[in-house]
């Protein structure tokens, strides 16, 4: 396996205002090097008041910050909502420790903090309102402590590595950027199988990769990150200038389609998973499999040109994917009182 690249080139991408009005109190100061933070970032160690604060607040925070999950929520079974939001929480804090903090060492020292939280969580002393809300999440499902771990671990990586040389790295990148997400899914689900879960890990993978070869663009000009390996830019002659410079040719298109129809691949593996769950969830886990290949498609109509154009979906490609989870979970609801 060939080496892993690093920089300390700073990320490049600039913080934003997070719109979300929160009434909980602000975290003690870390001395920001940029200034000003998003609120999930300021928010990410404020101290634990009440549960019903806390769960008020992860609430607030997925409903503001993903525009589709108001309505995917109600797909849910009531008894997941709350729980959903806390973990969603958990990542888009993280996430944004990561990405939404410009000066790598201080995005490393936050991290490290929030790990800590982690751990103090686990031991039965939640000290802010992320981990007081996802306390009972996880003592809800017995939810062990990696995924989460592995989550904070990748957001790490990304602070120290820019560049991949193989596909194996990459993937092993995935396993715990991605693939933990999905398994926190299938805890809440009641599932705790190793079937499942590698099945879950496929179509998670997939949906991380999918995303990379939609940014190649915006990844190297806000991040300084090239998640395309190494190994395959050679074996097409893609050059990192190229891509910084943003020229496509047939070179890069026949790079992007390897890479998009090996990912597509990973998707098919992930699709026996659906008849291994409960109905009652089985449209909503489905998005995940049937956003990313949408993706694909985007990648494809443009004849795998990610350099110049980045590749999106429509609202009502959206829209459509939710009213097709909208659908079935209507038909279980009609079935099932018939």
């Amino acid at each position: 396996m060939g080496s892993i690249s690093t920089t300390s080139h700073p990320a490049g991408r600039p913080a934003t205002v997070d719109p979300l009005h929160a009434d909980s109190a602000r975290p003690e100061s870390a001395t920001p090097t940029q200034s000003p933070a998003p609120a999930t970032v300021e928010m990410a160690f404020a101290p634990f008041t009440t549960a019903r604060a806390a769960q008020s607040y992860t609430w607030q925070l997925a409903h503001s910050h993903y525009e589709n999950f108001s309505v995917i929520s109600v797909l849910l079974p009531r008894h997941l909502r709350q729980d959903f939001c806390n973990v969603y929480a958990f990542c888009r804090i993280a996430d944004d420790l990561s990405d939404e903090v410009v000066d790598r060492d201080e995005s490393l020292r936050l991290l490290e903090r929030f790990r800590a939280e982690t751990l103090a969580m686990y031991a039965g002393t939640p000290r802010t309102v992320i981990f007081g809300a996802l306390a009972e999440t996880v003592k809800r499902y017995d939810i062990p402590v990696q995924p989460f771990l592995d989550l904070v671990d990748a957001f790490e990586q990304d602070q120290r590595v820019d560049r991949y040389h193989t596909f194996a790295q990459l993937c092993d990148y995935c396993r715990r950027s991605a693939d933990p997400v999905g398994r926190l899914v299938l805890y809440m689900c009641g599932y705790r199988d190793e079937q499942r879960q590698r099945l879950s890990d496929r179509t998670c993978t997939a949906l991380q990769l999918a995303n990379f070869w939609q940014d190649v663009r915006r990844d190297i000009v806000d991040r300084d990150r090239i998640y395309l390996p190494r190994e395959t830019m050679q074996q097409f002659g893609v050059t990192e200038q190229q891509i910084r410079d943003g020229r496509c040719d047939d070179n890069y298109r026949k790079c992007i389609q390897f890479e998009v129809d090996r990912t597509e691949a990973m998707f098919a593996e992930g699709d026996a998973l659906l008849p291994l769950l409960n109905e009652a969830v089985r449209p909503q886990v489905s998005l995940f499999g049937q956003g990313g290949r949408a993706i694909l498609d985007a990648i494809r109509r443009q004849d795998y040109d990610t350099l110049t154009n980045r590749p999106s979906l429509s609202r009502w490609q959206k829209g459509r994917l939710v009213f097709g989870a909208v659908a079935a979970r209507i038909r279980q609801v009609v079935e099932v009182s018939a």
